[in-house]
């Protein structure tokens, strides 16, 4: 697909090139009594099997709606590893959905390609999904607590340091 600022796709607005370097979107984290379930799935993995969010139980999940040709989520691939290793002993999963119409064909070599420093569970994404989440910009990165409840939502990309913060903070790291 061509270089482009904005993107449509299946209802998408997904971020290109231009807005790698725009001014980075937050999100607050949203307080525990306000939070709400995060909307229920079960999805096929790389290995022919499935996952569900039921199995993170007791999990903090960062939950990332991505595709292989979506430039600011291959600027977040790096971060997400990189949290997934420092965290994972403290109870945090990192989940990719990627949304690739073109499905495995394209993201199995993606996530096999070592450069890409993909160490964390990649599933791949079906039209329901993204209705339930309300996907209309790329990426999109969801928090979810120990509880199974919507902690934080990210439309577009972060600050680095600002999705840490969060992580820590849902947590329960100073």
């Amino acid at each position: 697909m061509p270089s482009s600022s904005l993107r449509t796709i299946a209802g998408f607005v997904l971020a290109g090139t231009l807005a790698a370097s725009a001014v980075p979107l937050s999100a607050d984290i949203i307080a525990p009594e306000a939070r709400k379930a995060a909307p229920r799935w079960k999805l096929p993995n790389l290995t022919g099997g499935n996952k569900q969010l039921s199995d993170y139980k007791g999990k903090v999940v960062l939950l990332n709606f991505w595709a292989t040709w979506c430039a600011p989520c291959k600027q977040e691939i790096p971060w997400f590893a990189e949290f997934f290793d420092k965290y994972k002993a403290d109870g945090l999963e990192v989940v990719g959905i990627s949304v690739d119409e073109k499905g495995w064909k394209v993201i199995k070599p993606y996530v096999d390609d070592k450069a890409n420093g993909i160490n964390y569970t990649i599933l791949h994404d079906n039209v329901d999904l993204t209705v339930m989440y309300k996907i209309q910009l790329m990426p999109k990165t969801i928090l979810i607590d120990r509880d199974g409840k919507v902690a934080a939502i990210h439309n577009g990309i972060v600050e680095k340091d600002s999705f840490e913060q969060e992580i820590r903070n849902v947590l329960g790291r100073p």
